[in-house]
């Protein structure tokens, strides 16, 4: 593909963003730094420069894509081995992401909303999880993997929060039902959104670790790994008082046997899902329902959102989700609420 001529380029670290500007082809002078947080002021400032610029951002960075591309921009991925060497914990800075990308213009991924930054990498996560297979039925063994419960409840869990915007709209529905649920949240959400997190606790919800920045695992060294692994759980302890440390959700459901060996090593359980509605495809709130609906049985763990994007279908669709649960006699319930084989 050919580069676009005008572009941002977007980097990250324990700071929050680096964002340099290419126009006409050319890198310009110096870098802005937005804090984490909403990403209106740093989408604004796009905008305002440069209102029809596409986004390149390196594919450690699953954070800021669906939201940018929720508000109408084109952003393209650029994976790690297009980049020079990364810090233990961060991206290389913007400058470097946009030479890149002025240099390899075929090594960018077009997202499609729909897909986020799973766009053009399917195969790789799927080969991923195949490899790891072995593994990951070893710590389901020992408890220290899981995938589904027993019994006839069903954990409704939200990923890529906590948002100012959807995590309270979600929290609002939970409320008006009666139900808790379990939160993975990033560091870099957590660390910008410390009064949701206050809320989600204060409701009697569990929170989970949904790492740092939202990368795949298998891109990942286990140094770099455990660095976005404990920056989350400081983050999260420092806002709130975490009754324990034990539920850890890889973004994408990413795993080597790398990383499997030393999450379990970890003393966390790795949580994966059984019922995955995509409701950060926006299909349509109805058909997140039917989705869900259809797949759910007694132990499920559904996989739903509460930020990284436009989550308005996933708080429609969840009063429905709530009810055909407990019309099939079961309650939704938090992760360490739901039966285990074994406990």
């Amino acid at each position: 593909m050919t580069a676009p001529a005008d572009f941002f380029a977007i980097a990250w670290s324990a700071d929050g963003y680096e964002v340099a500007e290419v126009a006409d082809g050319r890198l310009g002078p110096g870098q802005r730094r937005f804090a984490f947080g909403p990403v209106d002021a740093l989408a604004a400032a796009l905008a305002a420069d440069r209102p029809t610029a596409s986004v390149v951002v390196e594919s450690t960075n699953g954070i800021l894509d669906g939201q940018l591309m929720a508000r109408g921009h084109t952003v393209f991925g650029l994976d790690a081995d297009h980049l020079p060497a990364r810090p233990t914990f961060g991206s290389v800075d913007a400058a470097q992401i946009a030479l890149a990308a002025l240099r390899e213009p075929a090594a960018l991924r077009p997202l499609d909303r729909r897909r986020g930054t799973q766009t053009g990498r399917e195969d790789r996560l799927e080969a991923g999880i195949a490899q790891s297979r072995e593994a990951t039925e070893r710590l389901a063994r020992s408890g220290a993997c899981l995938h589904r419960g027993t019994g006839r409840d069903v954990a409704l869990t939200f990923d890529d929060g906590p948002d100012p915007v959807w995590t309270n709209a979600v929290l609002d529905v939970l409320q008006r039902h009666r139900v808790r649920a379990t939160f993975f949240c990033t560091g870099g959400n957590s660390s910008a959104h410390p009064r949701e997190l206050a809320r989600i606790v204060r409701e009697g919800h569990l929170i989970g670790n949904h790492t740092w920045s939202h990368p795949f695992l298998d891109e990942l060294s286990v140094d770099e790994l455990r660095r976005q692994v404990d920056e989350t759980w400081s983050v999260l302890d420092r806002a709130v008082e975490l009754p324990q440390r034990r539920f850890f959700r890889p973004p994408y459901g990413s795993r080597t046997d790398r990383t499997l060996d030393w999450l379990g090593e970890s003393g966390m359980i790795t949580t994966l899902w059984d019922v995955a509605p995509d409701d950060w495809s926006m299909p349509g709130a109805d058909e997140i329902v039917c989705r869900t609906v259809d797949a759910v049985t007694g132990g499920s763990i559904v996989l739903l959102h509460d930020g990284g994007g436009d989550r308005s279908q996933t708080v429609a669709a969840l009063p429905g989700i709530i009810d055909a649960v407990r019309h099939g006699g079961a309650e939704p319930v938090r992760l360490d609420e739901l039966e285990m084989a074994g406990a």
